[in-house]
């Protein structure tokens, strides 16, 4: 019988779940942010390039793609609480860390701490969705995920800069790690609300990924499926477009068109919010999976537009927090429709493999992608900067149609 159908699922327990399955997916993204928002102190305490502070964002992006990719595999076998909880731990460990460090190797070493704690999350929490909730709130779940994210990158900046020009960044990073294992304990005190019970309804695979699941009865056969290391490559230029906007494109949209260090502090915070709400809007948009490869075209060919306009147009300062927010919408009505492309292309039985493979890509992007952009920072190419965003939006595009055409040739093959 389909979960859909099943009574046994209320509402209220559902909710719990995506609930704080959301607030750790915030904190998950909070850690992402715990340094770049603070490079500007961190290069004068440090006496180090861009390029150097975009390494420590390698070195993260780097751990946490291969912890992620493990981490499928210990989800599969030891469930997602425990993984979930250690992750928060090594987050909080990371960002007093941070707060500690008294010279750029430290930065490095607790960068591998928080990038092992980042690195578990995907696969924790969609393996929680899938396994645990009805088809017909699978789309309002990843819209949740995806807004608790993008408000987890909000806040990040939101508070840590404050709080660095108000006290130290060293204050900024312990009152993060404060937030973290804040969560982690509400999340122990409501531990058996994760854990997958006997019998709990299995959200219905009416896709390709059933159809797929005879690719996947061994441990590693998953990787045998197209569609998977087609949805890797999509995550790949998804997180490399999402890293330059991160690292770097609040300064070099500064630098183009002489927006004020205030005004330009709230830019990457604007395009998280707006991010947030464009998700809503997107997770009504998923309900018909059937279209998730069409509305990220859409929204990201939207998207690139404005990073065309950024790099080559004219414009006031006070425009481009406009532009940011406009992005921040672009990209977040994409966000449910992009997690869908990883649903149907997932064998039921190796939920949390699949997530852990095709998130690591997620890892790459961003471990690659700020080395170079750092590079066009030191060298004053700002304009190049947003157009090699436009360049990576447009591959995505590209990227989504070949997960369908990937999907469907495993289709016609069974």
């Amino acid at each position: 019988m389909s979960a859909a159908s099943l009574p046994s699922a209320p509402w209220r327990r559902d909710a719990a779940l995506i609930g704080l399955v959301g607030l750790a997916h915030a904190i998950s993204h909070f850690s992402q942010l715990l340094l770049a928002p603070l490079f500007p102190w961190l290069k004068d305490a440090f006496g180090v390039s861009y390029a150097e502070l975009g390494l420590l964002m390698t070195v993260f992006f780097s751990v946490s793609c291969a912890v992620q990719a493990a981490a499928g595999f210990w989800v599969d076998r030891y469930g997602p609480r425990p993984v979930l909880f250690a992750g928060l731990g090594c987050i909080v460990v990371a960002a007093c860390g941070f707060a500690a460090s008294t010279s750029y190797a430290m930065l490095a070493s607790f960068s591998v701490v928080a990038g092992v704690g980042n690195g578990v999350f995907h696969p924790v929490d969609y393996t929680l969705f899938n396994r645990r909730l009805a088809d017909a709130r699978l789309g309002h779940a990843y819209s949740v995920h995806g807004v608790t994210g993008s408000l987890g990158w909000a806040l990040a900046p939101a508070l840590l800069v404050p709080l660095t020009m108000a006290y130290s960044w060293r204050v900024a990073l312990l009152t993060a790690a404060a937030l973290a294992a804040l969560v982690l304990a509400l999340l122990v005190w409501q531990r058996e609300r994760l854990v997958l019970e006997a019998g709990a309804p299995r959200a219905a695979q009416r896709s390709a990924g059933a159809r797929a699941a005879a690719l996947s009865e061994g441990t590693f056969d998953f990787l045998r499926i197209p569609a998977v290391w087609m949805c890797f490559a999509f995550f790949f230029f998804y997180a490399g477009a999402l890293s330059i906007v991160q690292t770097f494109g609040t300064q070099a949209a500064r630098e183009l068109h002489a927006v004020p260090a205030s005004l330009a502090a709230t830019c990457l915070t604007i395009y998280m919010v707006c991010a947030a709400c464009g998700m809503v809007i997107g997770g009504f948009l998923a309900v018909d999976p059937t279209r998730a490869e069409r509305i990220v075209g859409v929204a990201f060919g939207f998207a690139a537009l404005l990073a065309l306009t950024l790099a080559l147009g004219e414009m006031p300062a006070l425009a481009v927090p406009v532009i940011f927010g406009a992005m921040g919408v672009a990209a977040g009505i994409a966000g449910p429709s992009r997690d869908l492309l990883v649903k149907r292309s997932s064998p039921d039985n190796a939920t949390g493999r699949v997530y852990g493979v095709v998130y690591a890509g997620l890892d790459i992007g961003q471990a690659v992608v700020p080395v170079f952009v750092g590079l066009l920072m030191d060298h004053r190419q700002f304009a190049g900067v947003w157009l090699a965003l436009a360049a990576v939006q447009g591959v995505l595009i590209a990227s989504a149609f070949n997960v369908r055409r990937a999907r469907r040739t495993a289709l016609a093959a069974a």
